[in-house]
């Protein structure tokens, strides 16, 4: 597959910074691919070619600040809505008919906010090991959740952050996918090396680290937002073993997405579309296909 859809890297302006954009696939359906922390377009490496493989233009962006994408200076250059900004006009610079927006960590909770917001008009989305924002404010009051994300509070220290992630070559980074992974197996040392490479980048931390930032910047403010009701058809794919997010996080999900469907995998943990590509990418394909999502015991 990956022969025949092969996977090359554009730039493409939008919202007034320039995107390296990884592209497979061609035609005018868009499925769009946004990473998470401390990820890169690269952790969408199994899921382009089957995407375009199922007729899509499938375009998975480092998200502003990360790989060559252009890296803003500010704090306040990473609000979330500037980020939304971002996906929208990457999807207007598309010129696609129809879009398919796919979001995993960080991505997917601006995937949420977008379907939320109806910010683009959206054929289907898919959510991988992120809860809806609504949910995980509710559940960050919780000790049990409240624990697992004491890693955002460190990352609003100055300076410090930046030293620890980056010492020893980004050792902490390659440790984060390779102690956590469910398959081990799936983060060789030349994969651990596309991250560890993208972190040590010249103000690449400080960048990443920034979303979170000014996502603590402006909480009292977004306190106060609703969420309308999600009307696209949505999947929501689940990593159990996840040490970031409890699996509580999803329950209540369908209070805010019409049609949704949720399929858990057990033993895979946040890195769920690299931990167990094949599971990810049977489920993915029967959704977007229209046909029924088959269970993790169906496929494992």
């Amino acid at each position: 597959m990956a022969d025949q859809w092969p996977i090359e890297t554009i730039d493409v302006d939008a919202n007034g910074l320039r995107f390296e954009v990884d592209t497979c696939g061609r035609g005018d359906r868009l499925a769009l691919c946004l990473h998470g922390f401390p990820e890169a377009s690269f952790s969408w490496r199994h899921q382009l070619p089957l995407l375009a493989q199922l007729g899509y233009r499938a375009w998975a962006p480092n998200q502003r600040g990360y790989g060559r994408t252009t890296r803003p200076p500010n704090v306040d250059d990473y609000r979330p809505e500037l980020l939304v900004a971002d996906a929208a006009a990457l999807i207007d610079a598309s010129g696609a008919t129809s879009v398919t927006l796919i979001g995993h960590d960080w991505g997917a909770a601006i995937a949420w906010l977008i379907a939320s917001d109806r910010v683009r008009p959206l054929e289907r989305l898919v959510i991988m090991n992120v809860p809806h924002p609504a949910i995980f404010a509710e559940r960050l009051r919780t000790v049990r959740q409240a624990l697992r994300s004491w890693y955002i509070l460190f990352f609003q220290l100055p300076r410090l952050p930046e030293f620890v992630l980056s010492w020893n070559r980004a050792a902490l980074i390659a440790h984060a996918f390779r102690s956590s992974a469910g398959d081990p197996s799936q983060f060789p040392a030349t994969v651990l090396d596309v991250y560890r490479r993208n972190a040590l980048a010249p103000g690449a931390l400080t960048a990443m680290l920034n979303w979170y930032r000014a996502l603590a910047r402006g909480a009292r403010r977004r306190k106060q937002r609703s969420f309308p009701a999600i009307e696209v058809a949505t999947l929501l794919i689940w990593g159990e073993a996840d040490i970031a997010l409890t699996k509580e996080t999803t329950y209540g999900t369908e209070r805010y997405v019409r049609d949704l469907t949720i399929r858990y995998l057990p033993k895979v943990s946040h890195w769920v579309q690299q931990d167990a590509p094949r599971a990810v990418n049977a489920m993915l394909a029967a959704f977007l296909r229209g046909e029924h999502v088959p269970e993790a015991s169906e496929i494992l």
